[in-house]
């Protein structure tokens, strides 16, 4: 590929990051009186936040709010460190950084996400760890927003050699309206159906590291 950026999404490419998230979101719906199971909670993983509690449940912004409040409650302390590695992606990140420059573009907030990735000893893969800097009406509430921040900061303008790489519908619209070219991965939350637009699709980790080094 002639791509010399490499920015990846992390809840669902990086990580399976479900358990934490759904944890925390299922506390926060009970708080409301609302019970679900762990399993039918998944769609909250990767989504900007808002999106998921007014989408599915109906909430109002201050409901959003509330139900946000108890999720960190919880999330912060605890459902952050519920989650693990994809198999053969450190080898994948440690491989590709030799050739290729890479980034973190999330959905998740910024500090975060980088609590997330020194956890697990990733940080000497990126170049650039980006993330949101709050789920509303904030300046990096969107994916868009987010790959957008990434770019700037890094003063990449040609954006012909930067490619988005991400396992929901959020990363290939972000990706294209960035003006990036975008793979889709099917090993994490989203299905096919989510990834009309994507240039590329793969099945698991050791096909998208072929991608970029066969």
């Amino acid at each position: 590929m002639k791509q010399k950026h490499i920015l990846f999404d992390l809840d669902g490419t990086i990580v399976r990051s479900d358990l934490g998230i759904t944890k925390g979101v299922q506390k926060s719906l009970e708080h409301f009186g609302i019970y679900e199971e762990l399993d039918d909670l998944k769609k909250f993983v990767g989504p900007p936040m808002v999106e998921s509690y007014t989408n599915f449940y109906g909430f109002s912004l201050e409901q959003y709010k509330e139900a946000l409040d108890v999720f960190h409650d919880y999330y912060r302390t605890v459902g952050i460190f519920e989650c693990e590695l994809y198999d053969g992606i450190e080898e994948m990140l440690d491989s590709l950084s030799k050739e290729y420059k890479l980034y973190l573009a999330t959905s998740k907030p910024e500090r975060e996400a980088k609590r997330v990735i020194e956890h697990f000893g990733l940080d000497k893969y990126f170049t650039f760890v980006g993330g949101s800097d709050g789920d509303f009406n904030t300046k990096r509430a969107t994916k868009t927003a987010v790959i957008e921040y990434v770019l700037e900061t890094n003063k990449i303008m040609d954006r012909g050699f930067a490619i988005m790489v991400g396992d929901k519908s959020h990363d290939i619209v972000g990706a294209g309206n960035a003006g990036l070219k975008s793979i889709g991965v099917l090993y994490g939350y989203g299905g096919l159906e989510e990834f009309e637009g994507a240039n590329y699709i793969v099945k698991n980790v050791e096909d998208l590291r072929d991608m970029f080094l066969c």
